[in-house]
Protein backbone atom coordinates (compact mmCIF):
# COMPACT_ATOMS: atom_id res chain seq x y z
CA UNK A 1 0.00 0.00 0.00
CA UNK A 2 1.13 3.10 -0.79
CA UNK A 3 2.28 5.74 1.87
CA UNK A 4 1.90 9.48 1.88
CA UNK A 5 4.93 10.30 3.53
CA UNK A 6 4.71 14.03 3.53
CA UNK A 7 1.37 13.68 4.89
CA UNK A 8 1.96 11.56 7.15
CA UNK A 9 4.97 14.00 8.60
CA UNK A 10 2.24 16.86 8.38
CA UNK A 11 0.16 15.30 10.77
CA UNK A 12 2.47 14.43 13.17
CA UNK A 13 3.93 17.82 12.92
CA UNK A 14 0.23 19.20 13.36
CA UNK A 15 -0.44 16.29 16.35
CA UNK A 16 2.98 17.39 18.13
CA UNK A 17 2.32 21.29 18.13
CA UNK A 18 -1.53 20.32 19.09
CA UNK A 19 -0.22 18.69 22.92
CA UNK A 20 2.25 21.16 23.22
CA UNK A 21 5.29 19.89 21.95
CA UNK A 22 8.15 22.35 21.14
CA UNK A 23 9.58 21.25 17.49
CA UNK A 24 12.42 23.59 17.44
CA UNK A 25 14.35 22.13 19.68
CA UNK A 26 17.17 20.98 18.09
CA UNK A 27 16.42 16.89 19.22
CA UNK A 28 13.19 17.27 17.76
CA UNK A 29 13.35 18.99 14.65
CA UNK A 30 13.30 15.94 12.35
CA UNK A 31 11.06 13.55 14.88
CA UNK A 32 7.66 14.18 12.78
CA UNK A 33 9.40 12.87 9.82
CA UNK A 34 11.04 9.93 11.71
CA UNK A 35 7.33 8.97 13.29
CA UNK A 36 5.87 9.19 9.95
CA UNK A 37 8.59 6.03 8.40
CA UNK A 38 8.21 4.75 11.88
CA UNK A 39 4.40 4.31 11.23
CA UNK A 40 4.54 3.44 7.88
CA UNK A 41 7.04 0.39 8.58
CA UNK A 42 5.12 -0.49 11.53
CA UNK A 43 1.79 -0.83 9.23
CA UNK A 44 3.24 -2.18 5.89
CA UNK A 45 1.23 -4.84 6.33
CA UNK A 46 -1.65 -3.17 5.45
CA UNK A 47 -3.48 -4.54 1.87
CA UNK A 48 -1.39 -7.42 1.85
CA UNK A 49 -3.24 -11.09 2.61
CA UNK A 50 -1.02 -13.03 5.32
CA UNK A 51 -2.04 -16.03 3.93
CA UNK A 52 0.04 -15.34 0.57
CA UNK A 53 2.71 -15.64 2.87
CA UNK A 54 3.34 -19.36 2.60
CA UNK A 55 3.29 -19.27 -1.64
CA UNK A 56 3.60 -23.44 -3.08
CA UNK A 57 3.30 -25.65 -0.23
CA UNK A 58 5.95 -28.26 0.13
CA UNK A 59 5.00 -31.80 -0.29
CA UNK A 60 5.29 -34.25 2.39
CA UNK A 61 4.80 -37.63 3.13
CA UNK A 62 3.36 -36.45 6.66
CA UNK A 63 0.11 -36.34 8.37
CA UNK A 64 1.22 -35.82 11.88
CA UNK A 65 1.23 -32.50 13.59
CA UNK A 66 3.27 -29.62 13.24
CA UNK A 67 4.45 -27.13 15.87
CA UNK A 68 5.93 -23.92 15.41
CA UNK A 69 6.34 -22.18 18.38
CA UNK A 70 8.06 -18.78 20.10
CA UNK A 71 7.41 -16.55 16.78
CA UNK A 72 8.04 -13.17 18.13
CA UNK A 73 6.05 -10.00 16.99
CA UNK A 74 5.23 -6.62 17.78
CA UNK A 75 1.56 -5.19 16.29
CA UNK A 76 -0.03 -1.81 17.25
CA UNK A 77 -3.09 -1.63 19.30
CA UNK A 78 -5.41 0.17 17.34
CA UNK A 79 -7.39 1.72 19.81
CA UNK A 80 -4.39 3.65 21.45
CA UNK A 81 -1.64 3.11 18.67
CA UNK A 82 1.11 2.11 21.33
CA UNK A 83 2.64 -1.44 20.77
CA UNK A 84 1.34 -4.85 21.90
CA UNK A 85 4.29 -7.58 21.46
CA UNK A 86 4.65 -11.22 22.41
CA UNK A 87 4.76 -14.80 20.35
CA UNK A 88 2.51 -16.82 18.75
CA UNK A 89 2.41 -20.83 18.95
CA UNK A 90 0.91 -22.61 15.86
CA UNK A 91 -0.26 -25.91 15.74
CA UNK A 92 -1.63 -27.42 12.65
CA UNK A 93 -1.93 -30.41 10.96
CA UNK A 94 -1.00 -30.86 7.26
CA UNK A 95 -3.98 -32.32 4.91
CA UNK A 96 -2.44 -34.84 2.30
CA UNK A 97 1.12 -33.85 3.42
CA UNK A 98 1.23 -29.92 2.17
CA UNK A 99 3.49 -28.34 4.75
CA UNK A 100 5.48 -24.92 4.60
CA UNK A 101 8.73 -23.76 5.43
CA UNK A 102 9.13 -22.11 9.05
CA UNK A 103 10.44 -18.82 7.88
CA UNK A 104 6.63 -19.01 6.03
CA UNK A 105 5.33 -18.99 9.41
CA UNK A 106 7.13 -16.20 10.65
CA UNK A 107 6.32 -14.17 7.31
CA UNK A 108 2.56 -14.85 7.80
CA UNK A 109 2.63 -13.50 11.50
CA UNK A 110 4.62 -10.46 10.71
CA UNK A 111 1.87 -9.52 7.61
CA UNK A 112 -0.99 -10.08 10.22
CA UNK A 113 0.70 -7.82 12.64
CA UNK A 114 1.91 -4.85 10.52
CA UNK A 115 -1.37 -3.18 10.80
CA UNK A 116 -3.94 -1.28 13.49
CA UNK A 117 -4.91 -4.65 15.30
CA UNK A 118 -6.19 -6.18 18.35
CA UNK A 119 -4.96 -9.51 20.20
CA UNK A 120 -7.90 -11.23 19.60
CA UNK A 121 -8.48 -10.31 15.53
CA UNK A 122 -4.44 -11.34 15.54
CA UNK A 123 -5.26 -14.45 16.28
CA UNK A 124 -8.16 -15.12 13.93
CA UNK A 125 -6.21 -13.88 11.33
CA UNK A 126 -2.80 -16.23 11.73
CA UNK A 127 -5.57 -19.21 11.86
CA UNK A 128 -7.65 -18.26 9.17
CA UNK A 129 -4.13 -17.43 7.12
CA UNK A 130 -3.05 -20.72 8.14
CA UNK A 131 -6.12 -22.86 7.35
CA UNK A 132 -5.99 -20.57 3.18
CA UNK A 133 -2.68 -20.85 2.80
CA UNK A 134 -2.11 -24.50 3.37
CA UNK A 135 -5.41 -25.82 3.13
CA UNK A 136 -4.70 -27.15 6.63
CA UNK A 137 -6.65 -29.79 8.20
CA UNK A 138 -6.52 -28.20 11.52
CA UNK A 139 -5.40 -25.17 12.91
CA UNK A 140 -4.67 -23.69 16.91
CA UNK A 141 -2.92 -20.71 17.33
CA UNK A 142 -2.05 -19.22 20.83
CA UNK A 143 -0.70 -15.63 21.19
CA UNK A 144 1.16 -14.35 24.58
CA UNK A 145 0.92 -10.64 24.87
CA UNK A 146 2.02 -7.68 26.71
CA UNK A 147 -0.25 -4.09 26.06
CA UNK A 148 1.49 -1.23 26.21
CA UNK A 149 -1.75 0.18 26.81
CA UNK A 150 -2.90 -1.25 30.01
CA UNK A 151 1.11 -0.20 31.49
CA UNK A 152 0.85 3.56 30.19
CA UNK A 153 -2.76 4.44 31.42
CA UNK A 154 -3.16 5.85 35.00
CA UNK A 155 -3.31 2.97 37.48
CA UNK A 156 -1.95 0.75 34.60
CA UNK A 157 -1.10 -2.71 35.62
CA UNK A 158 2.84 -4.22 35.05
CA UNK A 159 3.59 -7.51 34.27
CA UNK A 160 -0.01 -8.35 32.91
CA UNK A 161 0.07 -11.25 29.87
CA UNK A 162 -2.54 -11.58 28.34
CA UNK A 163 -3.82 -15.12 25.93
CA UNK A 164 -5.63 -15.60 23.58
CA UNK A 165 -6.32 -18.63 21.36
CA UNK A 166 -8.54 -19.71 18.08
CA UNK A 167 -8.93 -23.27 16.93
CA UNK A 168 -9.99 -24.04 13.15
CA UNK A 169 -10.89 -27.15 11.44
CA UNK A 170 -10.61 -30.48 13.19
CA UNK A 171 -8.96 -29.32 16.34
CA UNK A 172 -12.65 -27.21 17.26
CA UNK A 173 -14.34 -30.49 16.45
CA UNK A 174 -12.47 -33.50 17.38
CA UNK A 175 -11.46 -33.08 21.20
CA UNK A 176 -8.88 -35.65 21.37
CA UNK A 177 -7.32 -34.56 18.29
CA UNK A 178 -7.21 -30.49 19.33
CA UNK A 179 -6.48 -31.89 23.62
CA UNK A 180 -3.19 -33.33 21.03
CA UNK A 181 -2.50 -29.77 19.82
CA UNK A 182 -3.09 -28.41 23.27
CA UNK A 183 -0.38 -30.74 24.51
CA UNK A 184 2.54 -29.36 22.24
CA UNK A 185 2.26 -26.11 23.89
CA UNK A 186 2.08 -26.97 27.35
CA UNK A 187 5.87 -26.89 28.57
CA UNK A 188 4.79 -28.49 31.47
CA UNK A 189 1.28 -31.17 32.67
CA UNK A 190 0.19 -32.93 34.96
CA UNK A 191 -2.71 -35.70 35.36
CA UNK A 192 -4.83 -34.03 37.54
CA UNK A 193 -6.91 -30.61 36.99
CA UNK A 194 -9.42 -29.45 33.82
CA UNK A 195 -8.11 -29.24 30.26
CA UNK A 196 -8.60 -25.92 27.98
CA UNK A 197 -10.88 -28.37 26.09
CA UNK A 198 -12.67 -29.46 28.51
CA UNK A 199 -12.26 -32.86 30.94
CA UNK A 200 -10.00 -33.72 33.46
CA UNK A 201 -6.86 -34.45 31.62
CA UNK A 202 -4.14 -31.46 32.06
CA UNK A 203 -3.76 -28.85 34.45
CA UNK A 204 -2.29 -25.48 33.09
CA UNK A 205 0.10 -23.52 34.71
CA UNK A 206 1.50 -19.97 34.30
CA UNK A 207 -0.26 -19.17 31.40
Amino acid sequence: MAVNSKGAERAVETFLKAVGVNLEEQNMQRTPARVAEMYAYLFDGLGHDPAEAFGPPIAADTGGLVAVRGIPFFSMCEHHLVPFYGTVDIVYQPQEGRIAGFSRFVEAVRIAAHRPQLQERLTQDIADAVMRGLEANAVLVVCRATQLCMMLREGGTHGTETTTSEMRGAFATDTMLGQQAWNLLLPERTHSGASPLGGNVIKLRNW
